[in-house]
């Protein structure tokens, strides 16, 4: 090995130990509460040496939501893997959300918990990624609607976030222990999505309007889906 090599491997480590650092402290005290010295210090280095890979606090939050959401598609790929009713991989995916919860908490307290971290829309490009993975939701929606098995008055963008809203809620309950004991937090979640997926079996209306933005897919599934507001 060069030491061109030897010298990326060792940035490349660096790089892992300070957005671990950071990930675990900004689980433990808040992002707001976490310094960049805060950070250096947990590794042992100096500010000044944490600057030269991240600018800013801001860019270090923005690199761990970036492996956060790349974790998240990769497990909605994987638990749809296999299944050819739409419904059933909408199902899926709804549950990996969920279980991603669980597996990956201290992503998903600072994607999706924390109130103080920096806005995603701030550095949208970043996410673009994440834009197949809702595009397939919706296209899962769009087929339920087209088959008669969902209301033909749901808006398939609006029904994602009602079913994502519903799924976040079941988790945060579960991350944050406010159940009582021997409640058992799998089952209320298992509650929550079938409720859901059941009560879009009616005719409710969606009255929410979702917004483009990063986490939107921006191709001609949202277009079309919007015939059937």
């Amino acid at each position: 090995m060069g030491t061109k090599e030897r010298h990326q491997r060792e940035r490349n480590r660096t790089r892992e130990a300070i957005l671990t650092a950071a990930r675990e402290l900004f689980v433990a005290e808040g992002y707001r509460n976490v310094s960049m010295r805060k950070i250096a210090d947990r590794i042992e280095y100096s500010p000044a040496a944490i600057y030269s890979y991240f600018p800013s606090k801001d860019d270090i939050f923005f690199s761990l939501a970036e492996e956060g959401f790349r974790l998240l598609a990769g497990c909605g790929m994987a638990s749809a893997r296999g299944a050819e009713d739409p419904l059933e991989r909408l199902r899926r995916g709804l549950w990996a959300f969920y279980e991603f919860s669980k597996t990956h908490p201290e992503y998903f307290e600072l994607m999706f918990v924390d109130r103080s971290v920096p806005s995603l829309s701030q550095d949208f490009q970043r996410f673009e990624f994440f834009q197949e993975t809702t595009a397939r939701a919706e296209a899962d929606i769009l087929a339920c609607i087209e088959r008669g098995q969902f209301s033909k008055a749901l808006n398939p963008p609006a029904a994602l976030h009602v079913l994502w809203v519903g799924m976040l809620g079941a988790a945060t309950i579960a991350l944050a222990q406010r159940l009582a004991p021997g409640e058992d937090p799998d089952a209320l979640a298992h509650d929550v999505l079938e409720s859901l997926l059941a009560g879009f079996t009616t005719n409710i209306r969606t009255t929410f309007v979702a917004s483009d933005c990063a986490l939107r897919a921006a191709d001609g599934i949202t277009s079309k889906a919007a015939h059937h507001a």
